[in-house]
Formats: structure tokens, C-alpha cells, sequence
């Protein structure tokens, strides 16, 4: 167990708040440069099995409970298709991003933003997920 670890607790205290607030950076640069959904995703999770780790996968899965991380996963999901559904009934094709604004170039960046969340989110999660059901195997 980790509670004889004092020194990484404490350094992984101090920096699950930065590698989460990282991975927010790259969610929300990722239409500018490097980045975006995925890579974030990854992030995040490394930041929730970190923890989970050093305070143990229990303390883990009350923090972030399978149902939670189920319905995250569908969620993002139906955010990357929802928006290219809309496109669509907007007129456009299949995340036709163009059609979600007036401006082309403001639906552009709505349209970006909400695909590269859905993949965060579903990326995030899925990792998450992944790492409960191998952690709770004996």
C-alpha cells in the first residue's frame, strides 16, 4: 500500500491539480495548434489513476463511480455525433461545421469545440474505465 509512501502522496497532491488544469490546456488549444480531444483525455485520466495509485483504487472509484464514468462515456459520445447531426439538420453535411453559426468561421470554432470535448470526455473516460476493471482483477 502507498500509505508508507508519505513523499509521493505528497508530490502527487500536489500535482494531480496541475496535470488536470494541463490537460484542460491542451482540450482548449487543440484547435490552434497541437492537441485537442484526445491527448487531453489522456491527460485527464493519467491524473485520476495517479490518484488512484497513491490513495487506492476504492478511494479512486468513490471519487469517480462506474455509473459516472458509463454515462460520461456515452455522453461524449452522443456530443461528437450530436453535433454532426445538427450540421446536418442545419443543412450542411456530417459535421459540416460551417452551419452551426451565422459566421462560417464561428460555427467553425463552435463545431471544433464541441467534437474535440465529446472526444475528451469519451477518452477520459474510457481510460478511466479501463484501468478500474484491470485494477479490480486478483
Amino acid at each position: 500500500m502507498m500509505h508508507r509512501h508519505p513523499i509521493l502522496r505528497a508530490v502527487s497532491k500536489l500535482l494531480i491539480a496541475p496535470i488536470m488544469l494541463f490537460a484542460l490546456y491542451v482540450q482548449f488549444h487543440g484547435d490552434y495548434g497541437p492537441g485537442g480531444g484526445f491527448q487531453a483525455g489522456v491527460i485527464l485520466a493519467v491524473a485520476f489513476i495517479l490518484y488512484a495509485l497513491m490513495f487506492g483504487v476504492e478511494t479512486a472509484r468513490r471519487v469517480a463511480p462506474m455509473w459516472m464514468l458509463r454515462f460520461l462515456t456515452a455522453f461524449g459520445v452522443l456530443l461528437y455525433g450530436g453535433t454532426g447531426v445538427v450540421g446536418i439538420l442545419l443543412g450542411g453535411a456530417f459535421l459540416d461545421y460551417n452551419v452551426l453559426a451565422a459566421d462560417p468561421k464561428a460555427g467553425q470554432h463552435i463545431g471544433i469545440l464541441l467534437v474535440e470535448g465529446g472526444v475528451g470526455i469519451t477518452v477520459a473516460s474510457v481510460m478511466i474505465v479501463l484501468f478500474f476493471t484491470f485494477a479490480g482483477r486478483k
